[in-house]
């Protein structure tokens, strides 16, 4: 595994962490085999690790407090994101600060992130949906700096809402956040034009998410496929989704390279870019952890692939179904 720098906070993290959202509240999760896939991807280097309340309202913080216990000879870093207070997401301009992000509701989450964890410092506590309207309210600007002095959170981020890389510039540019969580993949390339830089100048950060596009870029959704009775995905791959999605996706398969698979090619096609300081795929079963940490070998892909790679940006605006 080969371990980046986590922007001003200096710690050295593991650039294949592991998103915890599809062992929390996904339908098909088993405890079980969640703990088997944690404890696999701790035993191949992985060292950050991203959950959130909303993933089964703290079921999955539980799951990374037992992880964090199991391995008490490692330093495996903790991150998690506070709800909303009007449990909407993603953010919205009309979205009032006071329904969202108030004081005390920023305090009582984390508190209640902790007490799900078992511990008494997080090492990242991220705003889970944000808009840039609230950037100049100094609440929760002291919030944080309160939740700092109380030694509850080592450093916070932001999440940026799908497909608006740059709703959240203001909130970075206030030098109170450390981290950064949006949407980067083969097809989501446009953090590169406004928010990377701005990371890059101000040692923030980046947490690279969605690295498959919620499944396309694995390769294994089809136009036909269904998803189970409760499953998120089936009410982001609508039709008018789905079936664009799977266009653009086929239109990588005849250039990926002899002996790779397409997800392998989209891990390492955002490994290339050195502003990521990790990115975070869910690994529910081993397997896909085994395939997803071997990416880590500092091999990336070749200039040609990455470049033919960057002409399949595609450009999305935020719509009704898109969470």
């Amino acid at each position: 595994m080969i371990y980046r720098r986590f922007g001003r906070t200096d710690w050295q993290v593991s650039e294949i962490g592991y998103g915890m959202w599809g062992i929390g509240g996904w339908k098909e999760s088993d405890d079980v085999q969640s703990a088997n896939s944690l404890d696999m991807a701790v035993e191949n280097g992985v060292n950050f690790f991203d959950t959130a309340w909303g993933y089964g309202e703290g079921h999955s913080e539980k799951l990374l407090g037992e992880l964090v216990r199991r391995h008490p000879s490692k330093k495996l870093y903790t991150a998690s994101k506070i709800p909303p207070k009007n449990f909407k997401w993603p953010a919205k301009p009309e979205y009032r600060f006071e329904d969202s992000y108030p004081i005390d509701h920023i305090i009582e989450y984390t508190d209640k992130t902790l007490h799900n964890l078992g511990l008494e410092q997080i090492d990242l506590m991220q705003l889970h949906t944000w808009d840039d309207i609230w950037a100049d309210r100094e609440e929760w600007q002291r919030a944080i700096e309160d939740l700092r002095i109380s030694g509850k959170i080592a450093a916070m981020g932001i999440s940026m809402n799908r497909w608006e890389p740059e709703n959240g510039i203001k909130a970075l540019k206030t030098g109170v956040l450390d981290a950064v969580q949006v949407i980067y993949n083969i097809f989501d390339q446009a953090p590169e034009d406004i928010l990377f830089p701005l990371c890059e100048e101000m040692d923030i950060a980046v947490i690279a998410r969605v690295p498959f596009d919620e499944g396309t870029l694995t390769g294994n959704i089809t136009k036909e496929t269904t998803f189970p009775e409760g499953d998120w995905r089936g009410t982001y791959f609508v039709p008018e989704n789905l079936n664009p999605s799977v266009e653009k996706a086929d239109k990588l398969r005849h250039i990926i390279p002899e002996g790779m698979t397409m997800a392998e090619m989209a891990l390492r096609f955002i490994l290339m870019n050195k502003t990521v300081s990790t990115i975070i795929p869910g690994m529910r079963k081993e397997r896909n952890v085994l395939a997803n940490t071997a990416t880590s070998d500092g091999k990336g892909l070749s200039k040609e692939q990455f470049r033919i790679l960057r002409n399949h940006r595609w450009d999305r605006k935020p719509t009704s179904w898109s969470q």
